[in-house]
């Protein structure tokens, strides 16, 4: 649908949102039609006069309504509207009461009067001198709302952005974005390179301004954090930074020294790089470095009688441990910290359960960590021990003053534990490792395991692959896979492609099979048919333990199609199901998502009433329980927890009856079904296939083209990742 411009008057709010500004209006237009308008309109009121940009579309259940995009704002001019403005209670401390006595006492001058002569409200009965100043100094805050949202509109700004502005600067946020436009590229704003760039060189800054320049270096820094970079080499920086802006290179090179001069980036020289940091990525990476380094080089006093327990734990348990379980297991008694790495079928969880037993003989206090949801839940489910996420065992808050993320738990309020145990190590990435550290005392033992041919963590480093590689901290690799592992395909096929070796494709086994398909529709039509009615008739298997993997998101394969057409067949629509439209998808009553971003603020309930707590995060994946539009919600249950999603809330979830390898990193399913399709040998890799097939835990079902497997298999292609952690472990760069 075009846009379209609606001019009128706001005749009701059927709902607003306080918190992000969205709102349905019932809307007079002035040709007489009253309409219903949704979206983002903030701080809005009855009697207000709007001009809004929008689009026509067509509700499920509300029919035909006009999404807002764009507004401007008029201050209401006949008696009427201001009476239906100022009753509609949009400034507080004015009633439907108080706003008659204002206007018969000032008629179509009231707003004039309210702003800027706030003595004269004194003369109305029932007002008192500080009761005038206090509905004059709302009303003056509601204004600069006002303001600030037509401001931003001229320069095709959205709403949205305004109420965080406001929230942040409040009646001098104007002047602020004017001085500072390039402030808005911080995260809490949630605005593109280009739109702010857009905006400020409309208001006149010119292209070579400082602000501007430097305003792009630390864009092109961060925007290579999502390639989990820590760093980016000088020469690299200045010359992606100069084709963003279209300046020279010189321009830019004093760019960076300004930005290090004023510590707003740091430099350092690794392998024989100028290396910039972001200056909280390289005070992390130095952490890491030292903490390693004094932690290895610091080991407890070995235990006096560590045979006879290595002895007891194997009687009591009635297991024989294998020559490298028990290296490991002895190791984690005689250091301070540890890594145990090993591929599936190798015992790492059993060599977990034999730390964890042999710590409780040390009078230890264990806790038992993981990156994700999932993984936690397994890690429990494992060892039969509590677990929880790394988020959750440092207790994430949100810092209003900062407006960022920090955990409860660091050096001044440490954990009390005498003995950490982290599973999926590969995961973490160099943040929540340095918050991880912190938060631990001195004396404190980490056990670190993972398998590092996996895919490295989303965020910036390779922290488990350069903790190995460094050679500093002592390690042990679980090798050997133990009998009854090597009676699963799955197992043995997945040592085979680390080894690039071509996968078992053709075997009768009962738990890896392939499924030749020779067209994308095929593949995807075979896929439903697996979910739908062939394993949950055939093998018993549940849709709600299947999880679709692809490698990309895109494509007729891709997981954005295939959660569409998984839905179809798995929660269709049906009488009383309800359901919302937002984006391309429409999240329905009983549908499977997942979190795609951290939300540390957002408050969630024990499904049993027994507790409650702050902060859903990213690859946490849940059902929805409800989807309410009196109220604009949706809620989702993450097995235990229960959130509640405003609809403008809902960019944060995304359906996961198919999900991208990288999303599902550290968790493991009763059945996994895999996409091998054509798509970029960037996503079509040996560590790709290799993580999908290990996330399967009874069957693996891989769909398409044994091409696909082969080149997969074949392709080691490894992206550099710029990490300076490896070198600084190894003393090789200056602390």
């Amino acid at each position: 649908m075009e846009q379209e411009i609606l001019y009128g008057v706001v005749t009701a709010v059927v709902y607003q949102n306080p918190e992000n500004g969205y709102a349905v209006l019932r809307f007079r237009t002035q040709e007489g039609e009253t309409v219903t308008v949704v979206g983002t309109i903030p701080m809005t009121a009855a009697g207000e006069r709007l001009a809004v940009t929008g689009r026509w579309t067509a509700h499920a259940s509300y029919g035909r309504q006009f999404e807002a995009e764009l507004l401007e704002r008029y201050l209401p001019e006949s008696r009427d509207e201001i009476l239906s403005y100022l009753s509609s209670r949009a400034i507080k401390g004015v009633g439907e009461r108080t706003a008659q006595r204002i206007v018969a006492a000032f008629g179509e001058k009231s707003l004039e009067v309210l702003e800027n002569e706030p003595d004269r409200l004194a003369q109305v009965p029932g007002i008192s001198a500080s009761k005038a100043r206090e509905i004059s100094e709302n009303f003056r805050r509601q204004v600069g709302m006002r303001r600030l949202i037509e401001f931003l509109a001229q320069y095709h700004l959205p709403a949205a952005l305004a109420l965080r502005l406001y929230r942040a600067y409040g009646e001098v946020a104007v002047d602020a974005v004017q001085e500072e436009p390039y402030m808005l590229l911080q995260p809490y704003y949630g605005a593109s390179f280009g739109q702010v760039d857009q905006f400020a060189l409309a208001m006149g800054f010119e292209a070579d301004d400082p602000q501007r320049v430097e305003a792009g270096v630390l864009f092109e820094l961060t925007y290579n954090l999502s390639g989990g970079h820590v760093f980016i080499p000088r020469e690299k920086l200045i010359d992606a930074t100069a084709r963003l802006l279209g300046l020279p290179g010189d321009t830019v090179a004093a760019a960076i020294t300004s930005l290090t001069e004023t510590d707003r980036l740091a430099v350092d020289t690794v392998a024989g790089l100028t290396a910039c940091y972001l200056p909280e990525l390289h005070e992390a990476e130095v952490y890491l470095a030292r903490r390693f380094q004094e932690m290895a080089a610091n080991p407890p006093a070995p235990p006096e009688k560590l045979a006879q327990y290595l002895a007891e734990l194997q009687e009591e348990s009635a297991v024989t441990y294998a020559d490298k379980q028990l290296e490991a297991i002895r190791a984690a008694a005689e250091n301070r910290v540890i890594l145990v790495t090993g591929g599936p079928g190798t015992g790492k969880t059993t060599t977990m359960a034999g730390i964890l037993a042999l710590f409780d003989k040390l009078k230890l206090k264990t806790m038992l960590a993981a990156p994700t949801g999932r993984a936690a839940k397994r890690l429990s489910e494992c060892t039969g021990r509590e677990a929880s996420t790394i988020h959750r065992l440092l207790e994430s808050q949100f810092d209003a003053e900062s407006g960022a993320m920090c955990f409860f738990h660091n050096e001044e309020a440490p954990l009390k534990a005498d003995a950490l145990v982290v599973d999926e190590t590969s995961m973490v990435d160099l943040p929540l490792m340095q918050s991880l550290l912190l938060a631990l005392t001195p004396r404190c033992r980490l056990v670190l395991v993972g398998d590092p041919d996996q895919l490295p963590s989303v965020g910036p480093g390779n922290v488990f692959s350069d903790l190995i590689r460094s050679g500093i901290v002592p390690t042990v690799r679980l090798t050997e896979i133990f009998r009854q592992a090597r009676e699963s395909l799955i197992v043995m096929n997945a040592h085979a492609i680390n080894q690039g070796q071509l996968p078992e494709l053709t075997s009768r086994s009962r738990d890896f099979f392939f499924l030749k398909r020779r067209t994308a529709e095929t593949v995807t039509e075979t896929i439903q048919d697996l979910c739908a009615r062939r394993l949950p008739q055939n093998m018993g298997i549940a849709p709600g333990d299947i999880q679709v993997l692809s490698p990309t998101r895109k494509g007729e394969c891709g997981t954005r199609n295939l959660n569409k057409l998984l839905q179809a067949v798995l929660n269709p629509p049906g009488p009383g199901k309800r359901e919302k439209s937002y984006g391309d998808f429409s999240f329905r009553e009983g549908d499977r998502v997942m979190q795609i971003r951290n939300n540390y603020d957002i408050l969630w309930k024990k499904r049993d009433g027994t507790g409650q707590g702050v902060g859903i995060f990213n690859g946490d994946v849940g059902q929805i329980l409800t989807v309410d539009h009196a109220e604009e919600q949706v809620t989702v249950a993450f097995d235990d927890r229960v959130a509640q999603y405003d609809f403008a809330m809902l960019s944060e979830l995304e359906p996961a009856y198919a999900m991208t390898v990288h999303k599902s990193q550290g968790s493991e399913y009763r059945a996994v079904i895999l996409t091998a399709w054509q798509g970029s040998p960037y996503l079509l890799t040996r560590s790709v296939l290799y993580t999908a097939v290990t996330r399967a835990k009874e069957l693996l079902i891989a769909v398409g083209d044994e091409n696909v497997i082969t080149a997969m298999t074949c392709n080691d292609r490894q992206t550099r990742r710029y990490s300076g952690l490896k070198l600084r472990l190894q003393g090789k760069v200056s602390p």
